[in-house]
Order: structure tokens, then C-alpha cells, then sequence
């Protein structure tokens, strides 16, 4: 948890950017990303430093032997003059981030022009998932007095505040916590404590491939990878970490900048070469079919696409170009049976009544196991909107085994529901959690209550309706009032009180 000293920290390097005139939240993020995978590069050579003194091999190393090539490391150049490092950055560092290849960076000869890595014959480049798509990257640090102020500050942050990689992984969420609006595709950030309560209903293990179609800055990835490490890290067998850095975690969007964001925050989080691929995700692009075991996302709440780019498999399902519609149908190709996801759907999916809408609720109803429908207040979401939204939890069996889907009515989840959000102690979280995992306990619950299960044919006679406003009964209380004769007579009291009052007051103003 980012409070305190670090916050304020934190803060005022995020102003020392504003006022050299980046304002976009995003932008700062991308410029603060590119500095901290720059620092990352210097941590790392380091460690292959040592290691190379051990054994001799200096292949492996980052950064090239030459006065330029070790110019750009972070040590070398973070306490020199601020033009001195505005140069070193912009002119060498950032180019050469790039341009790199094979985990090197690039050279530059007595002239200051970048020697481009060569290709291999294999052409087998050895890329992080943050540099495959540094090649739009800008650098928009105005002047050098800004650049010194952030790098000063980052510097500090790293030596006395954030050592630790769970701290590395808290001040990235919490500048990505600083995004106040939603992007122009129609997707959110979805906060923290919503992430991992569906990381906890779906119980990833090490042994999961989990994707999210939509990844953003990859909040479900990096919140799936705290609940491995937390339930699995003293038991996880080297295989099973190799694969945790680079093939567990598999994200696609569409935005380039987002690439990069959710690249480094797995990263931060010891996900050194995630699968996170530009990809749009419900276009004929993307034929990716049964290979995961895991689904979770937050898709795009609005808008349509060209409907000659969907790919067919998905109309077969529910034929719309609406996004939430058609994710939900992405959702199950991608998954393998036996495989389970926990999606956010705005309200509409729920009870929308086209035909689009009732058959991908048939499909899940009918072809798969619907497990839970949990209705979520609208404000979970501000300051972004005040979009009313649910979560499904389903498992994909191709052949039905629904039976009673659970229903929860969630009414606070710790935080205010108003743009402020501010923590509250109200938060029925670890409730739902709690309740999800013993079912048992569920069957007696009554509709009056904030869950309860509702039987698949009842669904089905509701032309398959999924708002629990559908089921869940209200509970009137009679309420006994007194006769008129003494409500009158209590308020002619009333009124002979307050003449009598204002008769004293008079006197005590003309006396």
C-alpha cells in the first residue's frame, strides 16, 4: 500500500512532470515507464556484472563496452549535470531502448549515429514484451531540469523506499490508479480490490494458462500472479517458475500504449516475457481456440465494430457487433473445457431483451455451467462513470451442467460510491468470497437476503433474465402510526410552543 512519505514522493514527481506541460495522466505513466525500464536495464546488468566476474562470460552483458554504451546506464549518468543526463537520455538511452535486440542495446560510433544490431540467420530475437513495442515510443520530457528533478526522485523512491519488488509492484498501481477516464475504446481500469475478488473466485494455480483479451495495463494478469505467489511460491517447482515468467500470463489489446504499461507492471511484478500481443481480439485476427484455463477481464462496455471484420465463430453465437456480447462468446473459445472465467458485463448483458442478448445467456445457461451472477453497485467505477455492471462466473463444459446459478446483491465494497471513493468499513467482499466457496451454506437463503440460488428452469421460464431485481424478493415491514387525533394534537402543542417562544423573544428584543 502506497501512503505516507512514498505517496508524497510519488506525488511530487507527478506534479514536477505537470508543470513542464505533460497533463495527460497516460502520458506521464509512458513517460515514467520509459525511465523505469531504462533503471531496470542498469539493475540488471549488474547482476549479469557479477555473474560475469565469476565466470568470465561477458556475452550476456546489456550495454555495450563503449564510453556512450556506458554512458546510458542509470548509475553512470544519474548524478551528473541536468543537461549532461537530458542528453544521455534522449539522444542515446531512449533511442536505444528502441532499437534493442536479443536483450542488448545498440552501439553508437565517435559520431553519436546508433549501430543497429544486426538480424540473426535464425531470426530468433530474444525481445522483451516491453521493447516489441517501444518503436512508436516518444520522449516528451521537455527540458533537463525536469528530466533531473524525476530522475532524482525515482532514484530515491528506489533506494529508500520501494527495494522491494511487492512495494515496485504498489507504486505502479498506484500511478495507474491516478487514470481518471475511461479510454476511447470503452474500457476501464478496473480497481484493485474488484480484481482480486475475482482472482479469488477462480483460484488460479501454476499450473493455469490464463488470458485476458482485454488486457489494459494488465491488472488481472499481475493481480492473478500475487495470488499464485501468495498460495503456491514455497512449493512451485523450477518448471513451474519458468513458466510463470513467460507462459502463464497471455494478454491482447489494441493499444499500443497499454502494451507497454502492462508489459512493465508484469515485469515489476517477476513476469520478465509475458505473451502480450497486439491482437483485436474479436476481429477475424485472432484465431486462437481452446488454449487457455483461465479467463478473466473487464471488456469493452460500448460501442459496435465493422461487422465484416468479427470473426464468424463468434455471430455463430450471438450474432451483434456489440463488444460485450461478443467477448462473452470469445471468452468461451478461448478457453479449454473444464476451463473457467469471471468477466464484468454492464447490466444490459443481463436482462438486455434482443436476440443477441438471450442467446449468449442461452449458451451459457444451456452449453456450459453459469455458476454466479454478481450484481455490483454503479459508483464501483467512478470517477470513470457510474456504469451499473455485474460479474459472471461461468466454466466451460460444452455440454450444459448448469443447475441453480448463485446470485449476490452486493451493495458496498469498501470504498465510497460517489467520485471520491473513499475507504468505508461497509464492504461485502469477503463476504461474497466467503459464501461463493460454500454453497452449501447458500441452499437454505431466502430471496429476501443478499444472495441466495435460483434454479436453471426458472431462469429459463424468465426468458433466460439474469438481473437479480428478477428473483429477489423485497421485504415489507408494516409500520403502525398513531391516530390522527393525537398527531394533531401533538402538533397543536407544537405550535402553541412555538408562539409562546417567539412571544418571549419579541419582549427580550423591545424591552
Amino acid at each position: 500500500m502506497i501512503t505516507g512519505t512514498i505517496k508524497n514522493k510519488i506525488d511530487k514527481i507527478w506534479t514536477d512532470i505537470w508543470a513542464g506541460g505533460i497533463t495527460n495522466p497516460l502520458t506521464v505513466i509512458e513517460q515514467l515507464t520509459y525511465l523505469m525500464f531504462i533503471r531496470s536495464l542498469d539493475e540488471k546488468e549488474l547482476e549479469k556484472e557479477e555473474f560475469a566476474n565469476m565466470t568470465g562470460n561477458t556475452n550476456d552483458l546489456i550495454f555495450p563496452k563503449s564510453e556512450i554504451g556506458q554512458a546510458m546506464r542509470w548509475s553512470k549518468f544519474k548524478d551528473k549535470d541536468a543537461r549532461y543526463i537530458f542528453d544521455v537520455v534522449s539522444k542515446y538511452a531512449f533511442p536505444a531502448v528502441k532499437k534493442m535486440k536479443y536483450g542488448k542495446l545498440p552501439d553508437f560510433d565517435e559520431n553519436g549515429e546508433m549501430i543497429e544490431i544486426p538480424d540473426r540467420d535464425d531470426n530468433e530475437q530474444v525481445q522483451t514484451a516491453f521493447t516489441r513495442y517501444m518503436d512508436s515510443a516518444v520522449f516528451l520530457i521537455p527540458n533537463p531540469q525536469i528530466l533531473q528533478k524525476i530522475i532524482t526522485g525515482l532514484d530515491d523512491l528506489y533506494e529508500h523506499d520501494i527495494a522491494e519488488l511487492d512495494m515496485q509492484g504498489d507504486l505502479y498501481e498506484y500511478m495507474l490508479g491516478k487514470l481518471s477516464t475511461a479510454g476511447q475504446n470503452g474500457q476501464f481500469r478496473t480497481p484493485k480490490h474488484i480484481r482480486e475478488m475475482m482472482v479469488e473466485l477462480i483460484a488460479p494455480t501454476p499450473d493455469d494458462l490464463i488470458c485476458d483479451p482485454a488486457c489494459g495495463t494488465a491488472g488481472f494478469l499481475v493481480s492473478s500472479a500475487e495470488y499464485i505467489r501468495k498460495h503456491y511460491e514455497e512449493q512451485m517447482t523450477e518448471e513451474q517458475w519458468a513458466d510463470f515468467e513467460e507462459k502463464t500470463f497471455t494478454g491482447y489489446d489494441t493499444d499500443q500504449t497499454m502494451l507497454r504499461i502492462s508489459a512493465m507492471n508484469l515485469m515489476l511484478h517477476s513476469i520478465t516475457n509475458p505473451d502480450i500481443d497486439y491482437k483485436d481480439s474479436v476481429s477475424k485476427q485472432n484465431k486462437v481456440s481452446g488454449k487457455f484455463t483461465v479467463v478473466l477481464a473487464n471488456p469493452p462496455f460500448k460501442g459496435s465494430i465493422d461487422a465484416e471484420s468479427i470473426n464468424d465463430n463468434l455471430t455463430a453465437i450471438t450474432k451483434t457487433k456489440k463488444t460485450e456480447l461478443l467477448f462473452i462468446a470469445l471468452f468461451l473459445r478461448l478457453l479449454q473445457k473444464g476451463g473457467r472465467c469471471a468477466c464484468i458485463v454492464p447490466d444490459g448483458v443481463l436482462f438486455g431483451s434482443s436476440n443477441a442478448h438471450k442467446s449468449i445467456r442461452k449458451e451459457l445457461i444451456e452449453n456450459h455451467q453459469l455458476k454466479a451472477v454478481i450484481s455490483m453497485p454503479s459508483g464501483v467505477f467512478k470517477p470513470y462513470a457510474g456504469v451499473s455492471t455485474a460479474v459472471l462466473v461461468f466454466v466451460k463444459t460444452d455440454a450444459g451442467g448448469t443447475e441453480d446459478v448463485w446470485f449476490y446483491d452486493m451493495k458496498a465494497d469498501g470504498f465510497s460510491l460517489d467520485d471520491k471513493r473513499t475507504e468505508i468499513p461497509e464492504n461485502d467482499i469477503p463476504d461474497i468470497i466467503t459464501r461463493f466457496w460454500n454453497p452449501d451454506g447458500e441452499k437454505d437463503r431466502q430471496r429476501t437476503e443478499q444472495s441466495f440460488f435460483v434454479h436453471k428452469q426458472e431462469i429459463i421460464d424468465n426468458d433466460y433474465d439474469l438481473s437479480i431485481n428478477k428473483y429477489k424478493k423485497t421485504e415489507y415491514v408494516a409500520v403502525e402510526y398513531s391516530p390522527t387525533s393525537e398527531i394533531l394534537a401533538e402538533l397543536n402543542g407544537l405550535y402553541q410552543e412555538l408562539g409562546s417562544t417567539l412571544a418571549e423573544l419579541e419582549g427580550v428584543l423591545n424591552g
